[in-house]
Order: structure tokens, then sequence, then C-alpha cells
């Protein structure tokens, strides 16, 4: 396989960014920024594999039930980070490339963690964010390391940075429920963005979670105690519905993937009834799609309790392939919601 070579400068990359962060662009330099881009992003490929080899080699004598996934950050998530920072360089993007592994437990993201840093590591280590010890204020838990590439026989991918993330199964099972909500209500909660009470959820799911694995709470919930903070979980979870809605939204995620010859998909959640039903339509029938959409809105808004989305296939495809396991992680976070939520209601 021929993998791809750097083609532009870094300057000619950093003014790509640019161009793709504005949002007045002419077409012709837009074309170009896309051009640009697709080359950078392209070579994180290389150096994402060599990463991988290393990983999976460390696992084998630690954890061999590990999870391993490799991804290259989705084009439209690239502009969305540079239109977020104003000061952020394409060419310094760090998590272009990036490497997730899913492990057992907290201790076994402790020794994987120290496996890099104490061995004779060619490549530099320029950056550590432990998410695990400090978790985000939106719940997030993670540990991250990342290396600048640096390889004598591939001198051309020299200085190209790779994310590693390190999780347990359950920090896993959290993202996956907020990438899955977040696609669904049509909402970036995974960039924190959405309405406050999905986001305050998320928040104090994060924190029960961290309660059951002895770690740090989340920023904000700190002074709750367990059963306060599995009570505020019970409570929101019941405010929300969560666990009705991801249960549907997870048999809607199968439809879908067993219907790859259409583009777009109305899911129509019934809330009282528990029940999910999906409508496939083909790409020339999105005004179809559309149509039956507004109706549907329109019987919410007369009060059925409903919850109704139109989504692509292309939404649930990229779902799929940063959550390889997606079913087992909604799976494994819905029983830990449930268990938390027994608890609060026994106490």
């Amino acid at each position: 396989m021929a993998w791809p070579t750097p083609q532009f400068s870094k300057g000619d990359i950093n003014r790509a960014g640019a161009i793709l962060a504005k949002l007045d662009s002419k077409e012709e330099e837009l074309e170009w920024a896309h051009a640009v881009l697709g080359n950078w992003r392209a070579c994180h490929g290389y150096p994402i594999n060599t990463f991988q080899a290393t990983l999976r080699d460390k696992l084998k004598k630690m954890d061999e039930t590990a999870i391993v996934a490799q991804r290259l950050k989705r084009t439209p998530s690239i502009i969305s980070k540079l239109r977020r920072f104003d000061k952020m360089n394409l060419a310094r993007m760090q998590d272009i490339g990036g490497l997730r592994t899913v492990v057992s437990s907290v201790a076994k993201v402790r020794e994987l963690q120290m496996s890099y840093k104490e061995s004779k590591f060619r490549h530099k280590l320029v950056s550590e964010k432990d998410y695990i010890a400090e978790p985000k204020c939106d719940g997030y838990r993670s540990a991250h390391l990342v290396y600048k590439y640096d390889n004598p026989n591939a001198k051309a991918y020299d200085g190209l940075c790779i994310e590693l993330q390190i999780r347990t199964k359950l920090q896993h099972a959290w993202a996956t429920a907020v990438e899955t909500m977040g696609i669904f209500l049509d909402q970036a909660l995974k960039s924190s963005q959405g309405e406050r009470e999905w986001l305050q959820f998320f928040e104090i799911t994060g924190s029960a979670f961290a309660f059951k694995e002895n770690t740090p709470r989340v920023p904000g919930y700190e002074t709750l105690n367990k059963k306060e903070t599995f009570q505020r979980l019970m409570e929101s979870e019941r405010k929300l519905g969560v666990l009705t809605k991801l249960k549907g939204f997870s048999v809607a995620t199968q439809v879908i993937t067993s219907k790859p010859q259409s583009a777009y998909h109305l899911i129509t959640l019934d809330t009282r009834a528990r029940t999910v039903s999906v409508g496939s339509y083909a790409i020339h029938n999105l005004e179809l799609a559309n149509s039956v959409y507004q109706k549907t809105e329109a019987r919410v808004k007369n009060g059925e309790p409903l919850e109704v989305v139109l989504v692509s296939v292309g939404s649930i495809t990229s779902l799929r392939k940063a959550y390889p396991n997606y079913f087992l992680d909604t799976e494994d976070f819905l029983k830990n919601v449930e268990s938390i939520i027994k608890i609060a209601t026994q106490s």
C-alpha cells in the first residue's frame, strides 16, 4: 500500500485552515483548502498504523480483552474545531490522527500509561491530559497521550501528532451515549452545545460513574455525596426519559444499519407506548421525508408524546465507525444507569 505523504508546506496548511474556519470564504479558496486538508489528514494514516502495532503489542501483555480502534478525525469535525477555537492552527492540531483503547479498569489505564512513559519510545510525548484524575466539566473522563512522530525510516511523517486515548469500558459507554443522543437530538452534546438539561444529565452521569470507579468527581458536582449524586441522576433521567429514548434510538440504529440503500431515516419514538418506528427514504425523496417530518412535528405540538428526528445514513455510519461495539457499549451504559437508579430508589 502506498501511503500519502505531505504535499504542502506548514504555511499552506495553516492558510487552508484559516480559509475553512471562515464562513464567507470564496468557492475557489474553499476548493483549494479542502484539497490541502484532505492531503494533510490522509498523511496521518501511516503514523497511526505504526502506533497501533505498538499498542496491540503492549495490550497482549496486560489486557487481552482490550478493544483498539483507530481513526482519522472527520473533516466536518476538523472544520468545527477550527471555528470553535480562534487561535487553532491546522498544522498544530494534535488529534487529527487518533488511537483509542478501551481497557477493563482504571488500574489498567494507569498500567498502560506507565508502560508508554517508562519505555524507550522514540516518539516524543508532547501533551498529556488526565481527564480521569481531573474530569472535564461536561463529564468526559479518559486519559490522553499525544506523541509527535519521529522515525528515521519514514522522515516524511516526522512531526505529525498522534493522540492516544485510554479509557475504561464505563468511560467509553458514557462517550457512546453522548454521541448517540447528540445525533438523534440534533444537538452537539459532544462539544458541550445543546439544551442545558441534557448537558446536565451527562455531567451528573459522569460524576455518578466516577463514584463507581472510585475516581474524582466531575467539576461542579464535587460537593455531592454518593447518595445525592445518584438521586440527582435519577431525577434527571426521569425528567428527560433518557433510558426510553436511548433504547429506542438503539433499535432505530439497528434498523437503519440494515437499510444502507436509504439516504434518510425518519425516526418516531412514542415515549408513552415505548415504541419506535423508522421511515426510510431514498436520496431523491428528501422532500417527501421533510413533509412527513413536519406533519409528525405538528402532532407533537398538539400534545402527542412523540420524539421525532430526521437523520442521514451518513451520521449513523459515522457513529458505527467511531464505536465499532456500539450496541454492547449502549447496553453497558443502560445497565449502569439502571443500577444507579435502583440504588437511588432504595435509599
